[in-house]
């Protein structure tokens, strides 16, 4: 009997169409992720090209005292670097401070940071030294503001577990330069939304840290944190940061992240 040239047709174009769309295949859809595959899920998921907000920041001490501050926040994405800029307005001794972040997405490029002082009329340039130096009395390092490269560190998926009823990826992430402040972090993240819902930081003495998203919204399609919470454990210590007036891609310009632009007033 002749073989009839149609028959195996529909079999062979399944496999050339798998063949051919396989590399196109979204890597979220991997049976199997890595932890380097989760965390590159999280630093390429969508954000809009630029964001502006509004920060309410509150800082309690060990006896419970607050200082609350208030100021507006710019983001700008240029592909892979990212360009900050926050301005206090809120109380009158910091008001008009000022702090602006080129983040680069090549770990071999140290990020420039810059911090705006009215009081002194100067504007500070922050070394790669004082990375690790806290942020204006919050439990936040200048480093933990940036935006790190994925392979700045090497991620192990730990186990999957629930938080908050929220299914998780539980990723440790040790950081390839041992001068790194932190000998590890454990990042739980949220399977939908591709966004750290808590993130524990330890250094050589153990648990130093714990970072909490205790609100996170879809704002104009974007899964956007509004609540967040760091805990100093060695000095019990905790800032609390909420965010409101969130826009994104509102074309702002981008002269607005020039150095020299830090002096001047932003509403």
């Amino acid at each position: 009997m002749k073989p009839n040239p149609t028959h195996h047709a529909p079999a062979i174009l399944a496999i050339l169409t798998l063949f051919l769309l396989a590399p196109f295949c979204s890597a979220a859809e991997a049976p199997h992720p890595t932890g380097r595959d989760i965390m590159v899920w999280v630093d390429e998921k969508p954000d809009g090209d630029n964001r502006i907000s509004t920060v309410r920041m509150t800082l309690v001490n060990r006896r419970g005292r607050k200082r609350i501050r208030e100021m507006s926040s710019w983001r700008l994405d240029e592909g892979k670097d990212t360009k900050k800029l926050m301005r206090f307005k809120k109380p009158a001794d910091v008001e008009g401070t000022a702090f602006l972040s080129w983040d680069y997405d090549n770990p071999d490029t140290e990020d420039d940071r810059w911090l705006y002082m009215p009081a002194l009329r100067n504007t500070r340039r922050i070394s790669g030294k004082a990375n690790d130096d806290y942020f204006m009395g919050t439990d936040f390092t200048y480093d933990d503001m940036g935006d790190r490269n994925v392979d700045e560190d090497t991620h192990t998926l730990l186990r999957e577990e629930t938080v908050e009823n929220t299914p998780c990826w539980v990723v440790s992430s040790v950081p390839v330069d041992p001068t790194d402040m932190y000998t590890q972090t454990i990042n739980w993240i949220g399977k939908e939304t591709k966004t750290p819902l808590k993130k524990e930081y330890y250094d050589k003495d153990g648990l130093l840290k714990t970072y909490t998203a205790e609100s996170i919204e879809n704002i104009d399609g974007f899964w956007t944190v509004t609540a967040m919470r760091m805990e100093n454990h060695s000095e019990n210590h905790k800032t609390l940061m909420r965010f409101s007036g969130v826009k994104y891609n509102t074309g702002m310009k981008k002269n607005l992240f020039r150095v020299n632009a830090l002096v001047r007033r932003t509403r």
